[in-house]
């Protein structure tokens, strides 16, 4: 095959517990062991925590031709957004033009997404990756390489799941099924859109996202300006499709779900069950849910259950924080600071 660059280059643009970062290493291992071409892929994330944001990159190059560079990838020939959510303060969509092909999991609209995206030009892939993955009992990152592979239009679908079940089979042999036929969902699924540069959004050029405090100004004491998950992060693009959902009759009071919860979503008021004045479950905030579900496994009364994000209108029961005054503060789109792991695949260096 034939490049029209030096490198093929792909950025994977995520919130952490998605699986961009194995996703990630997965497409390289699929370039250099499968496909015999040279590929480099590293990750930059912070505490691999949900919430936090995570940026993935993978190159790859044809036989011969060494890949000597190990940078963000500023201008991607696929970029994949493992949730439309990640819109905002975050430019997302740098580098972006209309030779990149652009891999988005939602369930809305390529209009709505070209909006909300602000998409300059490219070729959009909408693919709902969290329903897929539901379906078919497997994980967003499966879905979304699959989509990658038919974006790309060179890697082959049989290379990339032969690279997951090697990778995936020997410690998670039960998964196997599931991830493949998540991937060949996300294949099957993916269905481009091709949008032109119209003057109705501008082209945004990439650039590394600088703190304001660094090594030099930092204040004494080690204090750490980078929020982790605090009351003004947004954890909703971290969940994989499933929610909580709260049945206030069932509710015996009883805290656990509070307890158990990483995030203290839950709210509780002082108020009135059974006769006597007690503090009341008013139920989750979703806005800082990011969906581990610790308590549906927790609560003695299934007044919690398991519901699908996308199968319920969240607005009818989310009662936000009760201790907060929202209207004064922004949402943070970013969460912890990130450092860098690197991985390089070289067919040379293995043969």
């Amino acid at each position: 095959m034939k490049f029209e660059k030096n490198c093929y280059e792909i950025r994977l643009e995520s919130i952490g517990g998605l699986g961009a970062n194995l996703a990630g290493k997965i497409l390289g291992e699929t370039g250099a062991l499968y496909m015999g071409l040279n590929s480099s892929n590293f990750a930059s994330y912070g505490s691999e925590k949900r919430g936090s944001p995570v940026k993935s990159f993978v190159r790859f190059a044809e036989k011969g031709h060494e890949i000597r560079i190990n940078s963000p990838i500023e201008k991607p020939d696929i970029l994949i957004l493992f949730h439309e959510r990640l819109a905002g303060k975050a430019q997302v969509m740098a580098g972006a033009d209309e030779k990149t092909s652009i891999i988005v999991n939602s369930s809305e609209s390529n209009e709505f997404l070209r909006d909300r995206l602000k998409i300059y030009a490219g070729t959009l892939y909408k693919v709902d990756a969290l329903a897929l993955a539901a379906k078919n009992k497997t994980r967003v990152n499966m879905v979304m390489l699959g989509a990658a592979a038919k974006a790309s239009g060179f890697i082959p679908l049989d290379k990339l799941c032969e690279a997951v079940t090697d990778t995936l089979g020997k410690k998670y042999p039960l998964s196997v099924e599931g991830n493949i036929n998540g991937i060949k969902a996300g294949y099957d699924n993916a269905i481009p859109y091709e949008i032109k540069p119209d003057g109705k959004y501008p082209y945004i050029e990439y650039e590394e996202l600088k703190q304001d405090w660094g090594y030099d100004n930092a204040p004494i004491g080690g204090i750490n300006p980078i929020f982790g998950s605090t009351v003004t992060n947004d954890l909703t693009a971290s969940r994989e499709g499933y929610i909580p959902i709260f049945n206030k009759e069932l509710c015996i009071n009883c805290g656990l779900c509070s307890s158990t919860c990483p995030d203290m979503v839950y709210q509780f008021k002082e108020g009135e069950y059974k006769g006597k004045i007690s503090m009341v479950n008013l139920g989750p905030d979703y806005t800082h849910c990011k969906g581990c579900l610790r308590c549906v496994e927790v609560c003695p009364t299934k007044a919690i259950t398991e519901g699908n994000e996308r199968e319920y209108d969240i607005s009818k029961t989310d009662i936000k924080n009760i201790s907060l005054i929202t209207d004064n503060f922004k949402l943070e789109d970013t969460g912890q600071n990130s450092w860098v792991e690197s991985v390089s695949n070289t067919v040379n260096s293995l043969e």
